[in-house]
């Protein structure tokens, strides 16, 4: 049994999904599997569009597709074996198994949001370094970005799995979540964890401080400039093209500090809330991002009509 008495390790784990609502989380899939099969949809039709149309290989649309991509890896890493979970009770996974779901959920979260980073740079010299913006965005500085974002996810959370593996679990392995979430894996150990709690806290304050700080800097410089525009206008074009964006950044770290916090200092806050928030962080941020730009952007809704009914799309 994986909640055996005095075993100091175990080859796989339990989820138990949303703790007190085991009964009735199969109707919580349901729109669970739908957002998931529009994720899919709506990213690959993006990824496809930004691939086949030229006038899209473009500095913003290349790293929107690094976006779409990590949000793909997200979310297959997690939903499939969520919906596994509430459709046939399959709640075992193995410890392996689970050690990779973190890695990747953890990692590509950190790449995403490196991302969030680069396109905020991005609006920033496109608005405020207008007549720069062709010189400093070359392709070559766009893949060193994307490069750069892979090693930063990936070298912050390889830790991750072996501070969870080194950890005896003589108690339970009944992990009371949807997924193999690092915390709620670690809590379950009978032995000091205080070294994962700080690493864990070090690496959130070192992305989202990083990251969010200058991403508020490039905002706060791009405000700066669009109120100074002349023309009204003008105002509203560019205010236009970065709302999309600004959307995407809420999607993505509200709830993710959310899940962060009520993790570590939630106490007083009902655990099937938490995890409930933190499942829908990971479906529905993938899901919109792509419907959010899509809605924006003309270029991508005039593509994405032509990709899919060239016939129609002539008339436009």
């Amino acid at each position: 049994m994986a909640s055996g008495g005095n075993n100091q390790s175990s080859s796989y784990f339990i989820l138990i999904g949303i703790p007190g609502l085991e009964d009735v989380q199969v109707w919580f899939s349901f729109p669970v599997f739908s957002m998931y099969l529009i994720t899919l949809l709506a990213n690959f039709s993006v990824l496809l569009t930004i691939k086949a149309e030229e006038s899209l290989h473009q500095p913003m649309y290349l790293f929107l597709s690094m976006l779409l991509l990590t949000d793909l890896v997200q979310s297959n890493a997690t939903l499939p074996k969520m919906l596994l979970l509430f459709w046939f009770n399959l709640q075992e996974i193995s410890s392996e198994g689970c050690l990779v779901q973190m890695f990747f959920i953890h990692s590509f979260t950190i790449m995403g949001s490196s991302i969030l980073l680069a396109m905020a740079f991005d609006r920033y010299v496109a608005i405020c370094q207008p007549l720069r913006y062709s010189t400093i965005l070359t392709n070559p500085l766009i893949a060193k970005i994307g490069v750069a974002g892979l090693i930063r996810g990936t070298l912050l959370i390889f830790p991750h799995p072996f501070l969870v593996r080194r950890l005896p679990f003589c108690k339970s392995h009944v992990i009371e979540h949807t997924y193999c979430e690092h915390m709620a894996v670690a809590k379950l150990a009978c032995a000091d964890i205080r070294i994962n709690i700080v690493y864990g806290l070090v690496v959130a304050l070192l992305v989202v401080g990083v990251d969010f700080t200058g991403i508020t800097v490039s905002y706060l410089m791009i405000v700066t400039v669009v109120i100074n525009l002349q023309s009204r206008e003008a105002r509203h074009k560019v205010g236009s093209t970065c709302i999309s964006h600004v959307c995407v950044i809420l999607l993505a770290y509200i709830p993710a500090l959310f899940s962060f916090v009520t993790q570590r200092f939630g106490g007083h806050t009902a655990s099937s809330t938490q995890i409930i928030i933190s499942s829908l962080y990971l479906v529905i941020p993938p899901m919109l991002n792509p419907i959010i730009y899509g809605v924006k952007t003309k270029e991508i809704q005039r593509n994405v009509l032509k990709l899919f009914c060239p016939q129609k799309s002539k008339f436009q």
